[in-house]
């Protein structure tokens, strides 16, 4: 699919376009990757690490400009939508600035995909898009949203469009990971609840997820990937055994516990080895063969929560999981 093709990633700088740019142009043959984000030092750094590699090109814009994104899109065939204002409590007191990226941003970036030809484009979700609580998740739902409603909204085009959905990266940017493992030596640790509970999902999981996307989509369906659980208090002690764990309360906004597929999403919900696949309730696209192929209806009222999950995450398996990733915690 990816063989001599121009594949745009808006947010490409982040901690998914990090991962995500070196494994494709290693396992495919991109004739172009566009990174396309707004933070021009944080382009200059990653430029370093693809120096000499005429494939890779970076392109200054943010996804609320229009014009910009019409323009980045020229001759693009696949898109990733990573490009989000994601930090729940910045988004609590910046409601305006969260709504301009996940909601306009998104608006133009469909229009755009649609009007450009673009083949197919897969958004990015979170897992607080599923019944949200604060205002990030509910920009992310509207987001979800406008993706899957995009497929009929683009009429005659053929541009398809899919979500990817899961909950917390193990080793991104500002995740709890890197943050325990930057304080553990000064002796305590802050939790904001012990009965909080956490999905477990390394960068490298997102971007196959992300493959398996491409490859699957007809247009429309989220798809959520089987992760394990834990514990807070259990990550805590893994990383710092000796360190007091101090409870400090739920910040504004935050969940106890993460949520991927809603018990009003059941209805519409398949399983399949490696993930769930939420198909849309518009145009009676759930009773799709195509969309469904060969997955399995969930039960009524399932739910697909961190505290709920059949499978969880051992302290032997993080600690060996840190162990063999200790050089990209905190790195990107």
């Amino acid at each position: 699919m990816f063989t001599d093709a121009s594949i745009l990633v808006t947010g490409g700088t982040g901690s998914f376009g990090q991962a995500f740019v070196p494994i494709l142009l290693k396992k495919y043959k991109p004739n172009r990757v566009i990174v396309f984000s707004r933070d021009e030092m944080k382009q200059w750094e990653m430029a370093k690490k693809f120096e000499g590699d005429a494939r890779v090109r970076f392109f200054i814009g943010d996804i609320r400009d229009r014009d910009r994104v019409y323009r980045a899109l020229d001759g693009v065939d696949y898109v990733v939508h990573a490009a989000a204002s994601k930090i729940v409590p910045t988004a609590e007191y910046n409601p305006f600035e969260c709504v301009k990226t996940n909601v306009i941003g998104a608006m133009n970036l469909v229009d755009a995909c649609i009007d450009k030809g673009v083949k197919k484009v897969v958004a990015l979700s979170t897992d607080k898009a599923s019944c949200p609580i604060n205002l990030y998740g509910a920009t992310k739902l509207t987001s979800d949203k406008l993706f899957v409603a995009a497929n009929s909204y683009a009429g005659g085009h053929n541009t398809r469009f899919s979500v990817v959905r899961y909950g917390n990266v193990m080793c991104s940017r500002g995740s709890v990971i890197p943050f325990f493992m930057s304080i553990k030596e000064n002796g305590a640790l802050p939790i904001t609840d012990e009965r909080m509970t956490r999905f477990m999902i390394s960068l490298e999981q997102g971007v196959k997820l992300v493959w398996q996307t491409f490859e699957d989509m007809e247009g429309g369906e989220i798809y959520v990937k089987k992760i394990p659980s834990m514990k807070i208090v259990d990550l805590a002690r893994v990383i710092a055994p000796a360190a007091k764990q101090e409870m400090v309360g739920i910040r504004p906004g935050e969940k106890l516990h993460e949520q991927m597929i809603s018990a009003e999403d059941a209805h519409y919900t398949y399983e399949y080895p490696e993930y769930f696949k939420i198909l849309p309730a518009i145009n009676k696209w759930d009773t799709d063969v195509n969309r469904i192929k060969d997955g399995k209806k969930v039960p009524e009222g399932f739910v697909y929560s961190s505290d709920n999950n059949a499978e969880w995450m051992s302290d032997t398996e993080l600690s060996a999981w840190i162990d063999a990733n200790w050089d990209k915690i905190g790195a990107i």
